[in-house]
């Protein structure tokens, strides 16, 4: 009864097409990056396929050929590589080996000729199209208990139409990488400006699609409206669109009043305490919500999953320092992310224009490291937190074979990256190492200075002990005398509270 309970698990296949500028390594590094995104989703990646293309096809991604490969692996007809008894199609390379548009003609038979090619070759891929599709349909088998697989995940972000296509040729659902992303997002935010953002990016990700839906559903009505009934209306795609218009500006209205909240506090708290702020950027399961961890003594979820993380974390440098840090736990970045995406979770990566110091987790065992370095720094940039300090962590080291292959590993990096942290979070010793370079690093500003406390302003004595390390303490008569280090806002704060400015 129970298993009958438990929720199917959706098998999925990969497919993807390596365009001409993109090497061997960057494809099977994307191709990798989808299969962990199908993992976080809790998706069971049953086979991947992959096409070289001089451009994707227009109708559908993927090839015609290709595309009935994947149909006959989806209604397990046959294996992925397998060509079964599938009538012979024009070679797909030579499919995308159109006839030049512009070509020296002499005269008007020559384009005539040019023209009657063109004609038969699309009428032979149209006839072997269509005498594939025949048999295939007649064969299909009608339980869906008998599919092999059940959604198709492109390593791509395809257009509405393309999506469509390919769902009525394959026959089962079409995500894309933006759509994977998107769904990653929904399942994993947790607070309230975290929610907002997503929807509004999954409802500017659709709205485009509502009207491939309504080509798809055919003719639609239309709404009545007016006295009685009486007038011209709209259309429910219409009426749909405007919805999410609608929902769209009262999401940034209410993400607007959240931001607003959210700068006022950390102003006050500011002002309060006068924090020194970390923030932990870097590519998504690069480790930051380990260091978190590690850094702080907090419960930061840590998971093997991609975007883990959504939701901004803040927490105290643990063992406190003076001046007490502030580290903020960050959203992952990732190659190919939405435009739209990044641009509404800015307000997450705000902590990283707010920071004093960036601390830039590198995942050391990732052989595509270098990509990911690329990319974040990209992000960065794009977000106007290219000129914040930053520390390189290249974490993860325990994961770089044996001991002397971690050691030579680490001392390329130091020699490419000059001033990094080579280490692994799961080590105290390294997490130690990383505590005292942020300590120093908010320390080297820091000025001394003596404040008298009177016996009458005790109550104070707890702001000294906390934004400031003191030195020494002597006691006189009329009070007692404190040799402090702290920064020099911090000590000038306290000079005057103590009515000693100079």
């Amino acid at each position: 009864m129970m298993k009958e309970l438990k929720e199917k698990v959706k098998r999925a296949v990969v497919a993807a097409v390596q365009l001409p500028g993109v090497s061997d390594i960057e494809f099977e590094a994307s191709l990798t990056e989808l299969r962990e995104l199908a993992k976080t989703l809790g998706f069971e990646v049953v086979g991947t396929l992959t096409q070289k293309r001089a451009r994707f096809d227009t109708t559908a991604y993927l090839g015609v050929g290709k595309r009935q490969e994947l149909h006959r692996f989806v209604h397990n007809q046959a294996d992925l590589g397998e060509g079964g008894d599938t009538p012979l199609l024009l070679d797909e390379a030579e499919e995308e080996q159109e006839v030049p548009a512009t070509v020296p003609q002499r005269n008007q038979d020559g384009r005539a000729v040019l023209e009657a090619a063109r004609t038969l070759r699309a009428a032979e891929r149209t006839a072997a199209r269509e005498a594939v599709e025949a048999k295939e349909a007649a064969r299909a088998p009608a339980d869906e208990d008998n599919r092999r697989a059940d959604i198709i995940l492109v390593d791509h972000e395809i257009s509405p139409s393309q999506a469509r296509n390919l769902e009525i040729e394959v026959g089962c659902e079409v995500m894309d990488r933006t759509m994977v992303i998107l769904e990653i997002f929904h399942r994993h935010a947790r607070s309230g400006a975290a929610r907002a953002q997503v929807e509004i990016a999954r409802l500017g990700y659709m709205a485009p699609r509502l009207r491939e839906a309504a080509k798809l559903a055919g003719p639609q009505g239309r709404q009545r409206s007016g006295t009685g009934g009486r007038g011209a209306g709209e259309a429910h795609s219409e009426l749909d669109r405007r919805k999410i218009r609608d929902r769209i500006a009262e999401l940034r209205e209410e993400l607007a009043a959240m931001d607003s909240e959210r700068k006022t506090q950390r102003a006050r708290r500011q002002e309060r305490q006068g924090l020194a702020r970390v923030a932990l950027v870097g590519y998504t399961n690069a480790g930051k919500s380990t260091l978190m961890r590690a850094l702080t003594g907090s419960e930061a979820l840590v998971a093997n999953k991609l975007f883990a993380t959504l939701d901004t974390t803040v927490r105290a440098l643990h063992p406190e320092s003076v001046p007490r840090v502030l580290v903020s736990d960050t959203v992952g970045f990732i190659k190919n992310l939405p435009h739209d995406l990044v641009a509404s979770f800015k307000s997450t990566l705000d902590e990283a224009l707010e920071a004093s110091l960036l601390l830039h987790v590198i995942d050391a065992s990732d052989p595509g490291y270098e990509r990911q370095l690329a990319v974040t720094d990209a992000v960065l940039a794009e977000i106007g937190a290219q000129e914040v300090p930053r520390i390189r962590v290249f974490n993860k080291i325990d994961g770089v074979g044996d001991a002397a292959a971690q050691a030579a590993h680490a001392a390329a990096l130091c020699e490419q990256y000059p001033g990094c942290i080579v280490m692994s979070a799961r080590n105290p010793d390294d997490v130690a190492k990383l505590h005292d370079a942020v300590v120093a690093f908010f320390q080297q500003s820091l000025v001394e200075a003596e404040l008298f406390l009177p016996w009458s302003a005790q109550q104070l004595r707890g702001e000294i002990f906390a934004h400031c390390k003191v030195l020494e303490e002597r006691s006189e008569d009329d009070g007692a005398y404190f040799k402090v280090r702290g920064e020099a806002e911090t000590v000038e704060r306290l000079r005057e509270q103590l009515g000693q400015a100079r």
